[in-house]
């Protein structure tokens, strides 16, 4: 039997995954935020739609830079992860306090996380969406994995500090390229 759902508990069953790892570089400073509010809107360019709270210090530093790296790390990593997404880079070098490493990309002024399998650097390339939803379209311009982590693990979030390790892999015949 159904029942009523809060409104405000809607986002955690839509909660889209992997929890990723956001880095900018602004005024020299580099900053890493959590997030789980992305989602892929195109396959070529590839193109990553995310949302970023005009609260979060990386807010500032995105709109200013337009420019990014989404880092995805292994569940291994989700104590970091948390700590991270729980911290503010007002104040706090996030890398520095949380044991994150980070290493200079290619095309990006924002820096790759050393422990996270795979590295997308970013450029922003729409942001009409961001005065009234704080809504990002990010286009990858280039993208790294570690091959010897390419199975590993994501982190997913269900909302109030619960957490999901991704599964089983299931092969099923597709119709994509």
């Amino acid at each position: 039997m159904l029942k009523p759902l809060p409104l405000s508990e809607v986002y955690c069953l839509l909660e889209p995954g992997p929890v990723v790892l956001l880095t900018t570089a602004h005024r020299g400073r580099a900053n890493v935020m959590t997030l789980s509010w992305h989602l892929m809107m195109e396959f070529s360019p590839p193109l990553v739609g995310c949302l970023v709270s005009g609260a979060n210090h990386s807010f500032a530093a995105l709109r200013k830079t337009r420019e990014c790296v989404i880092a995805i790390p292994p569940a291994a990593l989700a104590p970091q992860v948390v700590q991270v997404g729980n911290a503010s880079g007002r104040d706090l070098d996030k890398f520095e306090a949380f044991g994150l490493t980070p290493r200079p990309a290619k095309k990006v002024a924002a820096p790759l996380v050393a422990e996270c399998f795979a590295d997308l650097e970013c450029r922003v390339v729409d942001t009409r969406f961001v005065p009234k939803y704080n809504f990002f379209v990010l286009e990858v311009v280039q993208a790294w994995i570690d091959p010897r982590r390419r199975a590993a693990k994501t982190l997913h979030h269900r909302g109030h500090g619960t957490f999901v390790v991704d599964g089983e892999t299931l092969r099923l015949k597709s119709g994509m390229p």
